[in-house]
C-alpha cells in the first residue's frame, strides 16, 4: 500500500515521499480502516518537514527533497535515518477487523495516532470514534485535533480558575469552533485576527469581540475587550513576535482599570498565555510591562487530555460526535491525492499555514 513518509538523512536532507509499504492486518480487538480523508493540520507540518529549509524544495521521484541546515540537524538528531509515517488523524470505512471487533466492519469512523496519509491504517477499536449514521469521511476527518483542542481550551480555563479567553489566529477552523463553543457555553471570548475580512467572517457566525491586529487602534481595542470580558487567559497560535506580550500588557491594563488604583509591582492577578502553535517561527519578544503575576508556556493537546482524565476525554469526544456537522464542522480549501500532496507546488501551499487555506488529503 501507499504511505507518505518523512526522512532526515545523515547528509542533511529532508526526503518527503510516497512509499510502498506492507498492508497492515488487524489483530484481536483491532480494526483496519480504509483512509478516505485526512487533514493537513499545522501540528502535522513539524513531522512532515522537520527543520528543513522549505525555500529550497526540489522535486524527486515520488516526492520532494530540501536541505536541512546544520543547526536544524542538531535538533533532528533523534530521527535521522528513520522513515517516519505522517498524518495525525483521518477518517474512513472499516474494511476488516480482528476478533471482538467484527461487528464494526462497514462502519465509518475517525481515528488519531499517526500514519493517516496512507491507504490503510490499523488501530485498536476502542480508540476510534464511530461517526453518526450518514456522516461522510470528510466530515469526520478533523474530529480530533481541532475540536478537542478548542474544547481543551475551555476545560483548561475552568480548571485554572479563569472566566474568559483570548484567542489568536481566530479565523481558523479551530477558531470558528471555539467561537461556537463559547457562545453555547456562555463564555466571553476575545478573537484576534489579521484582516478586516476575517473580522467579518467571525462576526457572521456570532462572535462579539473580534479585533484586527493590523489596525492602528488594535491595542486600545484589546485593552477595552479585556476590560469588558475580564479575560486573564489566552491561547496563542502565532508564537513568534510581539503578540503574546501585547496580550499580557492589555490584560494588566484592564485589571488596573477595574481596580481603580496603581501598584508599582503590578496586579496580583495571574495573567496566562499559552502558546500552542507556530504560525510565526520568529523569537517571541515582549516588554515586561505587566507586573510579576504572569506566565507564558506551551500547551499540547494530548498531555492536557491525560491531565483531565479518561472520563473527561470520553465526554469531550462524545460532544464532538454529537455536534459533528454544526459546532465542529471543518472547511477545506484544497483537496489533494497522496501523490499531489508531495509535489513542490502543493507542498508550498500547505507549508504556508495560511488562515483559511486548509488542505484535505483524499488518498483514493
Amino acid at each position: 500500500m501507499r504511505q507518505i513518509q518523512s526522512t532526515i538523512t545523515d547528509d542533511g536532507k529532508l526526503i518527503l515521499a510516497l512509499a510502498d509499504v506492507p498492508e497492515p492486518q488487524p489483530g484481536p480487538g483491532e480494526i483496519k480502516l480504509k483512509i478516505e480523508a485526512a487533514p493537513i493540520n499545522p501540528s502535522d507540518i513539524g513531522l512532515l518537514t522537520g527543520a528543513a529549509d522549505m525555500r529550497e524544495v526540489t522535486a524527486i521521484a515520488g516526492g520532494i527533497t530540501a536541505p536541512v541546515p546544520p543547526a536544524g540537524m542538531r535538533a533532528m538528531a533523534a530521527r535521522i535515518g528513520q522513515a517516519m509515517p505522517c498524518g495525525n488523524e483521518g477518517a474512513g470505512t472499516i474494511v476488516a477487523a480482528g476478533a471482538g471487533a467484527e461487528h464494526l466492519i462497514g462502519r465509518r469512523c475517525a481515528i488519531i495516532g499517526g500514519a493517516t496519509y496512507a491507504d490503510y491504517r490499523v488501530v485498536k477499536a476502542e480508540e476510534a470514534l464511530l461517526l453518526p449514521e450518514g456522516a461522510t469521511a470528510e466530515q469526520g476527518a478533523s474530529c480530533f485535533v481541532n475540536p478537542l483542542t478548542a474544547l481543551g481550551f475551555v476545560e483548561t480555563m475552568r480548571a485554572e480558575g479563569h472566566s474568559a479567553i483570548v484567542h489568536t489566529a481566530a479565523a481558523s477552523n479551530l477558531g470558528q469552533m471555539l467561537v461556537k463553543i463559547c457562545a453555547a457555553d456562555g463564555i466571553p471570548l476575545v478573537n484576534i485576527v489579521r484582516s478586516a475580512e476575517q473580522v467579518a467572517l467571525l462576526q457572521g457566525i456570532g462572535a462579539t469581540h473580534v479585533l484586527d491586529s493590523t489596525a492602528p487602534d488594535f491595542m486600545a481595542n484589546l485593552i477595552a475587550a479585556c476590560t469588558e470580558t475580564g479575560a486573564t487567559l489566552a491561547f496563542d497560535a502565532i508564537g513568534g513576535g510581539q503578540l503574546a506580550g501585547q496580550i499580557l500588557t492589555a490584560m494588566e491594563a484592564a485589571i488596573n482599570a477595574r481596580a481603580g488604583g496603581y501598584s508599582r509591582y503590578g496586579s496580583e492577578i495571574l495573567k496566562q498565555v499559552y502558546i500552542y502553535g507556530g504560525l510565526d517561527m520568529a523569537p517571541t519578544s515582549f516588554n515586561r510591562g505587566f507586573g510579576m503575576a504572569w506566565a507564558m508556556g506551551g500547551w499540547l493537546l494530548f498531555p492536557r487530555m491525560r491531565m483531565f482524565g479518561g472520563a473527561t476525554y470520553a465526554r469531550l469526544k462524545q460532544r464532538v460526535a454529537d455536534e459533528l456537522t454544526t459546532t465542529f464542522a471543518s472547511h477545506y480549501s484544497h483537496r489533494v491525492s497522496l501523490e499531489e500532496m508531495v509535489t513542490p507546488d502543493v507542498v508550498a501551499g500547505w507549508y504556508r499555514r495560511a488562515t483559511g487555506q486548509k488542505y484535505l488529503v483524499v488518498p483514493g
